[in-house]
């Protein structure tokens, strides 16, 4: 009897937000299709990437645009006609449950994949023991993990001393447990505008601090093309040098939105330099004024979750992989979908066509 907790595929794709589910979309108009040829696996409890897992008070309408999947015409639904007054973690779970669906890719949850090795002339995936699955054996494998689970924190003396409240922005749930406080957010990207938002219309004060002085343009979005451009530009060097990834908004900068107008004229837009250090009860800035506050909120960013392919000797001194059209140098059968100039759904959909074609020819490839 087969065991059920081991699989073997010809392609382990893990994670099936945006990336993950664009690369086997086109897998399967490519012909593979079935857990003997891929198997899709994801950390969630259900559909909906890391979106499902983002506060209640996000929507659509006031987040970065959503590109759709590639083949999501077919389903019948689109992005750009997704309801704005909805939470966007319930409207993206919809979306991508229909998409999976429709496109028959069938993906096994709850799976949390800690490592990935050689084995065999391919690849070893293993699985925490709580997963669906166990093990799963393959000749190709696409890491398609994105940044969620990976957020950047600082190194900031006295952290650990600090009493108050600390969360990034994946553990951000809403304003409510702000109430009355004196709230510290730090970051310079959308989620720290948003929690200077959400937040400063219940607590007492909330200040802003940011490593260097935001820069804003006068488009109404984030990324026009000639911006997208220019940061996917950057991030494609950064990828083929092996280096850690910059940040989007340090290339981009923000837009004046509707949101940015709105906390100029609530007078929250005025940024302050980065502390120095964190006491039990607040921050100390350069100038050595010590600033009680009873929160912080890291809006600082994501790493690439990278940690489950370190046993592959690929990741290098400085946490950065080298990767060249979403394959990693030195390792024909491993690929990265969402990482670097594919971070955003419209290069991730673009690229996850020239990923599908780059695994259907090496598959077709004699061993």
């Amino acid at each position: 009897m087969p065991d059920s907790t081991h699989l073997a595929a010809s392609v382990a794709i893990i994670g099936a937000g945006q990336a993950g589910l664009a690369v086997a979309y086109h897998l399967r108009r490519r012909g593979l299709a079935g857990t003997n040829h891929v198997v899709v696996l994801d950390r969630g409890p259900g559909p909906g990437g890391a979106w499902q897992h983002r506060w209640e008070t996000l929507t659509l309408g006031g987040t970065h645009r959503l590109h759709d999947l590639p083949g999501m015409s077919d389903t019948g639904l689109t992005f750009a006609a997704a309801p704005a007054d909805r939470p966007a973690r319930e409207v993206v779970a919809e979306y991508y449950a229909e998409y999976e669906r429709s496109h028959g890719i069938d993906v096994i949850r709850p799976v949390t994949v800690t490592r990935v090795e050689h084995a065999g002339g391919g690849y070893r995936v293993m699985c925490s023991p709580d997963s669906a699955i166990s093990t799963v054996s393959a000749r190709v494998v696409v890491s398609a993990t994105g940044t969620w689970t990976s957020p950047r924190i600082p190194v900031m003396p006295g952290r650990d001393r600090f009493r108050g409240v600390q969360i990034t922005t994946a553990q951000y749930t809403g304003p409510a447990r702000f109430d009355g406080r004196r709230v510290a957010v730090v970051g310079g990207g959308t989620s720290a505008l948003t929690f200077l938002d959400e937040v400063g219309d219940v607590a007492s004060e909330v200040l802003w601090f940011t490593r260097r002085p935001p820069s804003f343009h006068n488009e109404e979005v984030e990324l026009s093309p000639e911006r997208g451009r220019r940061a996917v530009a950057i991030q494609d060097e950064a990828a083929r040098a092996g280096r850690p990834l910059p940040s989007i908004v340090s290339v981009t900068g923000l837009p004046r939105s509707a949101l940015v107008r709105r906390l100029g004229a609530a007078g929250r837009l005025e940024r302050r330099p980065m502390f120095t250090a964190m006491t039990e009860s607040g921050l100390m800035l350069r100038d050595g004024e010590h600033v009680p506050v009873d929160a912080v909120i890291w809006a600082t960013g994501f790493r690439p979750e990278v940690a489950h392919l370190r046993p592959l000797g690929v990741i290098g001194e400085t946490s950065g992989i080298v990767v060249e059209d979403g394959r990693v140098h030195g390792e024909p059968g491993l690929f990265l979908a969402g990482y670097g100039p594919q971070a955003s759904t419209l290069s991730s959909n673009r690229a996850s066509r020239i990923t599908a074609r780059a695994i259907a020819e090496l598959l077709a490839e004699p061993r």
